[in-house]
């Protein structure tokens, strides 16, 4: 079968073409007029929005406890006035007990009434810190309280198989009436359903406040080992190779050993048998590592991916030796593009701000709701839970027919079109969140592209290439192809989120076997992305004509393709797990403590797996940063030797560009390959000739 027209040799072709016109027009408008759609939403959800909401409690009236600036700056703590009444279900759909709440600077500390604080002025003072200033409206009872999230919720302990609050198993709840401390359980238990999130939250940040520069310090090493390796393979290509090989099988053989080690020190300590189904999920993740269980999960998965990496090792083991080849070549070939090592770089600054600026809107939209104030009474009202308005309900009807209602704060909402729309212009923030850092991506591997393809069509090298490729390649992406750029995006989530919530077994096998197929496709577009994107950086296409003219060239070179291309992505993707692994090994031994030398010297956390975390999933971004400059220099290599191998013959008149060596190294698997039967017969009968010609100068390999 026969994949499209080979090129023709052309004597005026020398590489990425200079005289270019811009591609994909209709894309480039679109994508500009989604970027302006993008700013206009990020400054009216600024103008809107406004984060004290999710930073600091709100009392009955709409104002913020502790705020800085502000009569209640001094007043951080919200006290509810009966936390009883957080017992009702309307709570779960409100997040607002239905009961007065106010700022205070202290939680109170004991029990007192309003009747008896009547009889003692000291404890009658204590107790107005406590009231409304100007409506005289007080708590029936104070009880002994804790700050928790900035909210006073009641000091609950256990006593001899009792609850008890205030070290009593009783108190009086101001009405006369003996109440037991129990019942205090299901009002604290539903005010906090919304707040143990958020408690959890507040940990996790508060943990990064304290280790965040150690943080920092381990995505550095990371960045310098990767940058280290990366040099090293400039220079000792081959046997950084290997290491690396080695080293990811011993690392994981560590992890396997570690993990190992800490099932069996676990065996009879109490409750380490425990299984996973019965502790179900646990905020504090630490627990779980208190677990036989885990640890035996976490030896089962590094075990099977130890045996699939050795096998796949056994099974390429001819092939692994002309990557090794390949990737000294694109070790020579960066050497003379030093720049490229340090793009990733400027990719990550851009996806940085791109990251910001979502994160940023998305705090805005979500706090730009107005407050909403509804009817709240003891007894039956017409108008309990409608909306009303607290400046003039003293002379509103509602108050006049509830005597005993309140208008309360219950929730930030709103009714206007802006409000109802908010959900849209979240799921478009989300959108083109993904459409621009997909715009990132592409860039860079665009411009290194167009940089590398510089190198390799320069006939006398390195005195042909460019004095600047890098920049000259992304003056040329930006200036011509941001339509291109911008021309592949996403699917599926929609039919996920209509289809998740049905029961029917046909529906899910049916959502099932679509993510299945667009798996296999998204993994086929990102495919067909990457080097219709070296097609464009080179002859200046449109997409849809890259994308084309790549994939047909990689068909006619299909053996190639997949014994060479990607064994090479193979080693190169151990070479990050190896990052990963040594970085994510010593950030577990320095914030667990479980080294004596570093336990003064690492952050006291609430979560010790934050940080390591961060330090693994940074690091793997950062080594697949600087290992995607070599992944996009060995793709841009092959392309353009497929291309070369068409264009010429290796004859006086059109001799090859490629290198002696890189000629070498993929011609070895020349036999069964389609592309290679057109130069079968000249090569053989003129195999003198090619001996004679000229090659590429090129500088010897170190």
């Amino acid at each position: 079968m026969v994949y499209g027209e080979p090129r023709k040799y052309d004597s005026s072709f020398k590489g990425p073409i200079q005289n270019r016109s811009c591609t994909d027009i209709v894309c480039c408008i679109l994508f500009i007029i989604a970027l302006l759609g993008y700013f206009a939403v990020g400054i009216l959800a600024w103008s809107q929005g406004d984060p004290r909401k999710v930073i600091y409690p709100t009392d009955s009236r709409g104002q913020f406890c502790g705020q800085v600036g502000t009569p209640l700056e001094k007043k951080g703590m919200l006290f509810y006035f009966n936390i009883m009444k957080c017992a009702s279900p309307m709570v779960l759909l409100e997040f607002q007990c239905p009961t007065t709440q106010m700022c205070v600077e202290t939680c109170p500390d004991k029990f007192l009434t309003l009747m008896k604080a009547y009889t003692n002025k000291k404890d009658f003072d204590y107790y107005k810190t406590f009231c409304k200033e100007g409506q005289g409206l007080c708590p029936a009872m104070l009880t002994p309280s804790m700050p928790f999230t900035q909210r006073c919720f009641p000091a609950l302990g256990l006593k001899g198989g009792l609850i008890t609050v205030g070290n009593n198993s009783h108190f009086d709840d101001g009405s006369g009436t003996m109440r037991d401390a129990k019942d205090l359980v299901d009002g604290v238990k539903n005010a906090t359903v919304v707040m143990e999130a958020r408690q959890v939250v507040m940990k996790i940040f508060e943990d990064y406040t304290k280790s965040w520069y150690w943080i920092l310090i381990g995505l550095v090493i990371a960045m310098l080992t990767s940058l280290l390796f990366i040099v090293l393979l400039r220079f000792l290509a081959g046997i950084m190779v290997w290491v690396m090989i080695v080293m990811v099988i011993l690392v994981l053989g560590y992890g396997i050993f570690h993990c190992y080690m800490e099932y069996a020190a676990l065996q009879g300590e109490a409750g380490a048998n425990v299984t996973l189904q019965e502790i179900g999920f646990q905020a504090d993740f630490t627990v779980y590592l208190q677990i036989r269980q885990t640890w035996l999960a976490f030896m089962i998965i590094l075990a099977i991916v130890e045996v699939i990496i050795i096998l796949l090792l056994i099974f390429l083991r001819k092939r692994i030796l002309i990557a090794i080849a390949l990737i000294k070549e694109a070790s020579r070939t960066i050497g003379h593009v030093m720049c490229s090592l340090f793009y990733p770089l400027f990719t990550f600054l851009l996806l940085a701000i791109v990251i910001a600026y979502w994160g940023v809107t998305a705090v805005f939209l979500s706090t730009s709701n107005q407050p909403i104030y509804k009817v709240f009474n003891e007894t039956m009202c017409d108008h309990s839970r409608k909306t009303c308005e607290p400046a003039n309900y003293s002379i509103s009807i509602e108050k006049t027919q509830c005597p005993d209602s309140e208008c309360l704060f219950a929730f930030y909402g709103g009714e206007t079109a802006y409000h109802k729309y908010l959900i849209g212009l979240q799921f478009y923030n989300v959108f083109l969140f993904f459409w621009c850092a997909n715009f990132v991506t592409a860039l860079g591997q665009m411009t290194l592209a167009g940089a590398f393809a510089s190198y390799y069509w320069a006939f006398n090298k390195p005195d042909d290439v460019p004095a600047f490729p890098v920049f000259s390649s992304l003056g040329r992406s930006l200036r011509y192809h941001t339509g291109t750029l911008a021309s592949s995006e996403v699917l599926l989530e929609y039919l996920d989120h209509k289809l998740k919530g049905a029961h029917n077994k046909c529906t899910k096998f049916l959502l099932c076997c679509l993510k299945c197929c667009f798996w296999c496709l998204e993994k086929f577009v990102k495919f067909i992305n990457r080097n219709a994107y070296i097609m464009t950086a080179i002859y200046g296409n449109n997409f849809c004509t890259s994308a084309k003219n790549a994939f047909f060239l990689l068909m006619r070179n299909m053996i190639r393709v997949a014994v060479l291309d990607k064994v090479t992505d193979f080693l190169l993707f151990l070479g990050k797990l190896l990052i990963v692994g040594l970085v994510g090994i010593f950030a577990f031994f320095f914030f667990s403590g479980r080294v004596r030398a570093f336990k003064d010297t690492a952050p006291h956390l609430h979560y010790y797996w934050v940080p390591i975390l961060t330090v693994v999933v940074g690091s793997y971004l950062i080594a697949h940063g600087f290992f995607s400059v070599y992944a996009m220099c060995v793709d841009t290599l092959f392309l353009c030797f497929c291309e070369d191998l068409e264009r010429n013959d290796g004859s006086a008149e059109r001799p090859y560009y490629m290198s002696s060596v890189l000629r070498e190294i993929l011609l070895k698997d020349k036999a069964g390959d389609p592309s290679s039967a057109r130069q079968q017969d000249d090569e053989d009968d003129d195999k003198d000739v090619v001996m004679k010609q000229p090659q590429p100068q090129e500088e010897d390999e170190v």
